[in-house]
């Protein structure tokens, strides 16, 4: 992949603004750069780990025993007083909101519309969600409601990135499957799947689940005829904060929305406005790169998810909207004395320093000789191509925790094509229906181990790694096609490596 890490700036971002992400990596020597590129170079040898690869975190990697705590370490390199405030958002993370009015008066305002009353509820030990299997529930996976720009004046506010897309007019942004008393929940996800065989090489068969999304008993009548469903499982909690702290021409280097290159990867960035301050920035957190930091991806899962508002989301009734004269209604749980949200600072920051300074787990095994063979294939079948295996994050991090650390996220964070067959057809943002950010893959060798299930993907239809990569589609068809001509024992060899991780 052609070097552009120095910021050039990429055709798909256009703005009469001044823009943000064009600047070079100004954090660094010239002496520091050139130790910086040597480093993040691609791996030639795989007779043995590079240096320093077990530690995927950098100094703040955790060494912890394997158990299904190991998702809610904090980072090692964090200070004592900073150890209180993990542990304050820790709490405040778990903490269940109740409806108002409520003798409980710091603890009220949930919903009215909801989907969980706590964050910890759809992050569970801090990883993967799942789909509702047999009698489970869905509070760790829902429904994204959205629809095209049907106006020249919508049209024009998602072009200078005003908005992300349109809310369903009657349901808005989210489908709620609970509600405070009194009230009317908006339905339930409902999920059919249909099998798909697809052969690979030596005979074997796999049965990939299709699913088809509908909502049973919708609780305020028929969605708009234009509005998409896009269901989400919630993403694991590790590193964020190391994620924030990649510079922008890092990833942009990794951008190529021509394909100039010709290799068939056009890794796309996300291009979002802050909600609070109006800037445009890098968006790298969420399924579709829609958030630019872990201060407003938390904001907006507390508004959206639980109906909790916050500096950085003040809605009051959450996902309400003026169809839902009901909702809006009822009593929220704003208290002025301690500002005008229910969640006002410093639940917010603390909220956010946790998630900023949840550990990546060190790797296991990554010196073993199937793992280093599976490293191998991984990279010849191109896969590395977007999952980009490491940076070094910028001197000048907000947290000094976070600066300068060689971390192994395993993902570009652009936006990448990925077919037919994952496509939502729900465009947010830069992102169209059929492009998704590429996830870290840092952890998900402990997915069962931490969560109890092998499910995978944005909604959790594959129920392996090896369905997870044979629903790659678009720009990874040429990396799936060589994973399923591979050899059973090599196919073998590149999964021991992903569990490694």
């Amino acid at each position: 992949m052609p070097d552009r890490a120095e910021g050039g700036k990429p055709a798909a971002i256009e703005s009469d603004e001044t823009d943000p992400l064009t600047q070079a990596r100004t954090d660094l020597s010239a002496s520091d750069l050139a130790r910086v590129r040597a480093v993040i170079a691609p791996a030639i040898d795989f007779s043995k780990a590079e240096q320093f690869e077990a530690m995927s975190g950098g100094a703040g990697t955790s060494i912890a025993s394997v158990n299904a705590d190991s998702l809610s370490q904090f980072s090692s390199n964090i200070s004592f007083a900073e150890e209180e405030s993990f542990k304050l958002g820790n709490a405040l993370f778990r903490k269940l909101w109740v409806s108002s009015p409520s003798s409980t008066q710091a603890s009220d305002g949930l919903g009215p519309l909801f989907n969980a009353r706590a964050c910890q509820t759809c992050h569970l030990k801090d990883g993967r969600g799942h789909p509702p299997e047999g009698n489970a529930d869905a509070t760790s996976m829902f429904l994204r409601l959205a629809r095209a720009p049907k106006t020249d004046e919508e049209r024009a506010a998602l072009a200078a990135r005003k908005v992300l897309n349109f809310p369903d007019p009657v349901y808005g942004a989210q489908l709620q499957d609970r509600a405070v008393p009194g009230l009317a929940a908006e339905g339930n996800m409902a999920i059919r799947y249909a099998q798909i065989p697809v052969a690979l090489q030596g005979g074997e068969t796999v049965f990939l689940r299709k699913p088809d999304y509908s909502i049973d008993g919708p609780g305020y009548g028929a969605l708009d005829t234009t509005t998409t469903l896009s269901p989400r499982v919630t993403q694991p909690m590790s590193g964020l904060g190391l994620v924030e702290a990649i510079h922008p021409a890092d990833i942009l280097g990794h951008a190529d929305p021509q394909d100039a290159d010709g290799d068939g990867i056009s890794g796309k960035p996300a291009v979002v406005r802050d909600p609070s301050t109006g800037v445009l920035s890098l968006g790298r957190f969420g399924w579709k790169a829609q958030s630019a930091s872990v201060r407003s991806q938390a904001a907006e899962a507390l508004a959206g998810d639980i109906g909790i508002s916050s500096p950085g989301a003040k809605r009051n009734h959450g996902d309400c909207t003026v169809f839902q004269k009901e909702c809006l209604a009822m009593a929220d749980g704003v208290q002025p004395r301690l500002g005008d949200t229910e969640a006002p600072d410093p639940v917010l920051d603390l909220i956010t320093f946790y998630s900023e300074n949840l550990a990546v787990p060190a790797r296991r095994k990554a010196s073993f000789k199937e793992t280093l063979a599976g490293k191998k294939l991984f990279y010849e079948s191109g896969c590395m191509s977007c999952h980009v295996p490491k940076f070094v994050t910028r001197r000048d991090a907000a947290n000094k925790a976070h600066a300068f650390q060689l971390i192994w996220p395993y993902s570009d964070f652009l936006l990448h094509d990925m077919g037919d067959g994952l496509a939502d057809g729900q465009q947010v943002g830069e992102a169209t229906g059929r492009e998704w950010r590429t996830p870290p893959l840092w952890g998900i060798g402990l997915t069962k181990t931490v969560s109890g299930h092998t499910f995978f993907l944005h909604d959790g239809r594959a129920r392996s790694l090896t369905e997870a990569i044979l629903w790659h589609g678009g720009e990874a068809t040429r990396s799936r096609d060589r994973f399923a001509a591979m050899e059973k024992a090599d196919r073998q060899a590149l999964i021991t490596f992903l569990e490694s991780l």
